[in-house]
């Protein structure tokens, strides 16, 4: 089989390219610099290049393709400028699909969020589920946006031969999100406190990269799937990563009032002055106590997807990026 993926050059997609390699399906790569995949050009991906946000530029890699992973998105967390995050994760998830629908490509799988989802208040909620407060981020908002109003539309009213898969927090080889930062700061010692009552569904991102084949393999058209792993809570996996590392968390732990007055006042001074990262409004508001849950049951019942636990995954991830920040076993 052919493939066209969007996104092969970033964190789950290309972990998903090197899947399919290995299963012996070739690959056309859309890429937006060809001079960052080769790699992948190494490997016998076809590149082609293009964006996107330009519809006629996919074109010509996309035609003939058995089937398109739209794996491409924006996503970072208390970034400077997010205005491009409406063009790559709405409108460009909009031409990739139209573009699918205009060469009557077979199947396609597209990559939401369980961040759709925004603040799930601790409730493991499945593919029903539907949020309508307010955003966090606004990589939930815009990602809201391209489910709600691009991907099921097209999928349920106009019969677009799709499946939506939903991972949620990520972690692995190759992570440059804010997950892999903190992961990061932990094992450097240099993050400055854990968050009481904050939950993810952590995922290792190759179940996330099996999660798309299989979604593709055996998913049903118009569905969506969730293909999230264990439910831990921040606290947890800091705890289980001192276990295999010997690196003790931070011994400061906030409570989410806290973490969320400290969000109001960064919102002040923002403005005048530009925080770090870590002490943006937005990225404090995305770990003051908040939930992204959503039960992998329906893509464990009609998929087979069955992801590793955390212990399993931090064992498989933790000590491979200690050795590549030259950082030793802890006491």
């Amino acid at each position: 089989m052919r493939y066209f993926v969007t996104g092969a050059t970033g964190f789950i997609g290309g972990h998903l390219t090197s899947r399919l390699l290995d299963l012996g399906h070739e690959v056309t790569a859309l890429v937006r610099n060809p001079e960052k995949a080769r790699d992948l050009e190494r490997r016998g991906v076809e590149i082609t290049e293009g964006d996107i946000t330009k519809k006629e530029t996919m074109r010509e890699g996309m035609s003939g393709a058995d089937g398109v992973f739209h794996v491409a998105a924006w996503y970072k967390v208390g970034a400077e400028d997010p205005s491009v995050a409406e063009d790559i994760n709405v409108k460009g998830t909009r031409n990739v699909l139209e573009l699918m629908e205009e060469l009557k490509i077979q199947k396609g799988v597209y990559t939401s969020t369980v961040a759709v989802f925004s603040d799930t208040g601790g409730e493991m909620v499945d593919e029903d589920y539907m949020f309508r407060g307010r955003f966090l981020s606004e990589y939930e908002r815009t990602k809201w946006e391209a489910h709600y109003r691009v991907a099921r539309p097209m999928m349920l009213n106009r019969g677009l031969p799709l499946v939506i898969v939903q991972p949620s927090v990520v972690y692995g080889p190759g992570d440059n999100s804010s997950t892999g930062r903190m992961l990061d700061a932990y094992l450097k010692r240099e993050l400055p406190a854990k968050v009481k009552g904050t939950y993810w569904g952590w995922t290792h991102v190759e179940d996330i990269a099996r999660g798309h084949v299989l979604a593709m393999e055996r998913g049903k058209k118009g569905e969506s799937y969730i293909i999230a792993g264990e439910k831990r809570s921040m606290i947890d996996a800091l705890r289980i990563a001192e276990s295999i590392t010997g690196i003790a968390p931070p011994r400061i732990t906030l409570t989410p009032t806290i973490v969320k007055l400290m969000s109001r006042m960064a919102s002040i001074i923002q403005p005048i002055h530009p925080l770090p990262n870590f002490y943006h409004p937005e990225s404090l508001r995305v770990i003051a106590g908040v939930s992204y849950l959503g039960s992998n049951r329906k893509a464990k019942s009609q998929l087979g997807y069955d992801p590793m636990g955390l212990e399993e995954g931090f064992r498989k991830y933790l000590p491979l990026r200690m050795e590549e920040l030259g950082i030793e076993q802890g006491n």
